[in-house]
């Protein structure tokens, strides 16, 4: 099973890549299709990572890796994913249900297309049990960064109001002195 920060989508190419390697002014990709073809990209390829890769909502933006795993729940509740010869209806009617509330003016039928596309190319590949998992890591992770800021804003506030002027002989510089809250 491959990582889902290990996999590229490259501009102007059809399809998923696998990072196998790296080069001095590029990287070693292998397609994901079956061929197991292996090339290099150029420098001035443009590559994107999907663990990068977010989804527009009317709420802010949902991370590629969210939609895939709710993908793979509704397909194990019977849910049919589009092919590439499928009508446009059904690939609206398919993110519709997948994320409800996606940005209809800024998702096109294009992306609608590439999503079910790229789903079904990494669905075998990715274990969306672990993925699933480190995204929720990853949420309270964050969480717990925001409330480990907030309170080193707070130590550091009190520290800046109990700093001690200096006497006459250290001439005015200020001495800070730094307690611990209980």
């Amino acid at each position: 099973m491959i990582e889902l920060k290990d996999v590229v989508a490259i501009s102007g190419m059809p399809g998923l890549y696998h990072v196998i390697g790296q080069r001095k002014n590029g990287l070693i990709v292998e397609a994901l299709d079956g061929s197991k073809k292996r090339f290099p990209t150029a420098p001035n390829t443009k590559v994107s990572i999907l663990s990068d890769i977010a989804m527009f909502t009317m709420d802010g933006e949902e991370k590629l890796s969210n939609v895939l795993c709710k993908i793979n729940e509704k397909e194990k509740g019977g849910l049919q994913i589009p092919g590439k010869i499928s009508e446009d209806k059904a690939f609206t009617s398919f993110l519709a249900s997948v994320l409800p509330n996606y940005d209809n003016e800024r998702i096109y039928l294009s992306d609608m297309k590439k999503l079910a596309n790229w789903y079904l190319i990494l669905k075998d590949k990715i274990d969306f049990d672990t993925l699933n998992k480190t995204e929720n890591d990853e949420v309270e992770n964050k969480d717990e960064v925001k409330t480990e800021s907030k309170a080193k804003a707070k130590v550091e506030k009190v520290v800046k109001n109990n700093t001690i002027k200096g006497d006459t002989k250290s001439k005015g510089k200020s001495v800070g002195t730094i307690r611990k809250m209980a």
